[in-house]
């Protein structure tokens, strides 16, 4: 394959200046000017993958290893040395994917020393590359308002093809790197194609080893590791395991910590497994893994960058669905749900946990009745779905997880949980599915989701034993997803890490008994909650909570209803969560008791709906709520019209004036901001050197105020 030929002086460079004083040539302002391609050195040994903002440089002769990694914004270096591109493990024997031998130091590299480099032993050799366009990852059937308006993912797929040694020859292995237009972002994963005529165990793999420079020195102590200057993620985490590891790299013997325990090897695995049995012909293909180089220390623009790195990587995170968690499965409360969301621009109802709604029931008068439902919601324009339990439920001694400690069930993540690699794990998921094909529901909340706990059964149908395990379920799971996704079907799933797989929301980070604390409490506590989990978070990709009615406890002193009796406070949720971008789940038997609350809900939906694209947009944090002074955040976005949009808080119980200072560089606004508030006329404000507007604002007590800045 032709790479376009580079010359060598400039692969050892490659910076691209991104200084901070011209917004226009900032990625997380306007990333276009950056597109992705895959170059060649003029001697025809190295290969440089960049798009003008992280370039990761592959030595190709005699073998295959990544020799640097480079962030062009700032100039920096990531990588020490050279280390093998992974390793596999095939029939209890391991084997390096790539790498180079007789290496003498490991704290630095010099470009003079490639050429003495010889390959590992018994390692996988690099035979051909191919470059190709980004493909998508999944489909995603966009049916509902989301603030990414279409998926067409922009950038280079590099493939390095590897040949195994004499011992697994026919074994070929396929490393895959895509690199994204106008984002830092670098993934892989690799396929492992079995043409040796025979059956082969694939018993374990890395996916990536490189030997980063450390963060820190420090000689007595454990230093931090450079997860602060380099963030990794895959489509694989999940809440009880990971497969991002830093560990510590025994051939860097001239590091500065005495007991040789930097943690400056950067290791991409799975804890367990797969223990994958690969037929004759067989195929199989890894998790992916992501790399992201930070450019700044700054706490908003470190997690502005995690932020765009998950919207580049799972658009469908940015559909928002307006929508109430209904507590009843009552054809009459159903349909009165549907019609009050009618009345007040509600787009969505969900039949929340303790509806009634069983997926799992086949029989043909339960999918009847809610198809009639789905039926009579579609008719008025409302999409409708529902929750179900998977784990944190016992099933029985034959179906449930095996601790590995123990050798029984319990003691897991939630307590005991079903394997999903059962006999009744699998009908589960056809069952699942079956429902949502019958019925045609929009909606999916599924709890709990899958923890990542092992399972050390060897009776269970789909898997053989602990090192599979957490393989296979994961990938049931995966499958699962990724058909939703491609059908349209919205998921709410708490845990964060199957939002790479195609789930579109989990929860924002909230303490569930804190909605049976006092209302007046909810309120700062909630507004907190968002503040938090906003960081790393897109408001799309979260939600929150208002118990209209008793969640834990708390009694009538925790809920809204009577919600007329309690509509200051019904507001304030909303207008709170509305004014975040972060969907609530308004959890109840109804949105409105009364035309009052009706045209309250109105309003303010109507509002929402008016700024929507902005609301929806990236939060700049301004002041986190504490109940003694103003709070408020900040939405930007440099593509729309409103280009800012900000909510201030007073939580006292006097009007207070404050001049507070907008920091308006991400709006991508340069010399002047017209700055309105909510109605009132809008003036023109010159920014200064630093891209910060003062304001002036009086909030009314216990109230709030909004700016749209364009």
């Amino acid at each position: 394959m032709r790479h376009c030929r580079i010359a060598a002086a400039l692969l050892l460079t490659l910076i691209v200046s991104c200084a901070r004083e011209e917004p226009a040539k900032d990625w997380l302002i306007d990333g276009s000017p950056f597109i992705s391609s895959v170059e060649e050195s003029g001697d025809g040994k190295d290969i440089i993958l960049t798009n003008g903002l992280v370039s990761r440089i592959f030595r190709i002769q005699p073998n295959l290893a990544t020799t640097n990694i480079i962030n062009n914004s700032t100039g920096e270096t990531f990588i020490r040395t050279a280390s093998p591109e992974g390793t596999i493990t095939i029939d209890g024997k391991d084997y390096s994917l790539g790498g180079l031998g007789d290496i003498d130091e490991y704290g630095y590299l010099l470009e003079g020393w490639l050429d003495r480099f010889t390959p590992l032993p018994d390692s996988f050799q690099v035979v051909d590359s191919k470059v190709t366009d980004l493909t998508k990852r999944m489909e995603w059937n966009r049916k509902r308002w989301s603030l990414i308006k279409d998926w067409d993912p922009k950038g280079k797929e590099l493939i390095f093809f590897l040949e195994g040694p004499e011992p697994v020859k026919g074994v070929k292995v396929e490393l895959h790197y895509e690199i994204y237009d106008g984002a830092p972002i670098i993934g892989k994963w690799l396929v492992v194609v079995n043409e040796s005529g025979r059956e082969i165990n694939l018993d374990r793999f890395t996916l990536e080893e490189l030997a980063v420079v450390e963060y820190e020195s420090d000689v007595d102590h454990v230093p931090h590791s450079p997860e602060g200057k380099l963030y990794v993620e895959s489509d694989w985490r999940q809440v009880s395991s990971t497969t991002t590891f830093w560990e510590k790299d025994p051939r860097y013997t001239s590091q500065v910590n005495y007991a040789l325990n930097t943690p400056c090897l950067l290791v991409s695995r799975l804890p367990l497994g797969p223990d994958e049995t690969l037929e004759a012909g067989g195929r199989f293909e890894s998790y992916r893994n992501w790399i992201m180089p930070f450019d700044s220390e700054d706490r908003e623009r470190k997690t502005l960058s995690i932020r765009r790195f998950r919207t580049t990587l799972a658009p469908w995170t940015t559909e928002n669905p307006i929508f109430m968690h209904l507590t009843s499965s009552k054809e009459e409360d159903v349909k009165a749900a549907i019609d009050q969301c009618v009345e007040t621009g509600y787009e969505m109802v969900i039949l929340s946990f303790g509806s009634g709604l069983n997926m799992e029931d086949e029989s043909e008068e339960n999918i009847a009745r809610f198809k009639g439902y789905v039926d009579y919601a579609h008719s008025r324009g409302i999409e409708i779905g529902g929750y179900s339990l998977l784990a944190s439920r016992w099933i029985s001694d034959d179906v449930d997880i095996i601790n590995p400690d123990t050798g029984k069930r319990g003691g897991m993540t939630f307590g005991s949980s079903p394997c999903l690699s059962s006999e009744w794990g699998h009908e589960y998921f056809r069952k699942i599915k079956t429902f949502f094909e019958k019925t045609g529901m929009d909606f999916f909340e599924h709890d709990g989701s899958y923890s990542g706990d092992p399972c050390a059964s060897t009776s269970h149908a789909f898997h053989k034993g602990l090192e599979d395990s957490q393989w296979k379920q994961r990938k049931m799971l995966e499958d699962l997803y990724k058909w939703m996704r491609a059908e349209g079907i919205y998921m709410n799933v708490p845990d964060e890490g199957t939002l790479l797989i195609g789930s579109t929301k989990c929860f924002i980070g909230y303490r569930e008994v804190n909605w049976s604390l006092p209302r007046e409490r909810q309120v700062i506590l909630g507004r907190q909650n968002i503040y938090d989990g906003t960081w790393k978070r897109i408001p799309t990709s979260s939600w929150t909570f208002t118990p209209l009615v008793q969640y834990h406890g708390g009694g009538a002193a925790a809920t809204i209803e009577p919600l007329d009796e309690h509509l200051d406070f019904y507001k304030a949720h909303m207008i709170q969560n509305y004014g975040s971008g972060v969907q609530s789940c308004y959890r109840g038997f109804r949105l409105y008791d009364t035309e009052r609350t009706k045209e309250a809900i109105k309003e303010i939906i109507s509002w929402y709906k008016e700024h929507r694209d902005i609301l929806c947009s990236d939060i700049i944090h301004l002041r986190r709520p504490d109940g003694r002074d103003w709070d408020g955040i900040m939405h930007v976005n440099p593509s729309l019209d409103e280009k800012g949009f900000v909510m201030l808080y007073n939580p006292t119980d006097k009007d207070i004036s404050r001049t507070i200072t907008l920091p308006l560089y991400y709006t991508g606004l340069t010399g002047t901001a017209r700055i309105q508030e909510q109605d009132g006329p809008a003036r023109r404000v010159r920014l200064d050197r630093r891209y910060n507007a003062p304001v002036t604002v009086t909030i009314p007590a216990n109230g709030y105020t909004w700016l749209v800045i364009k």
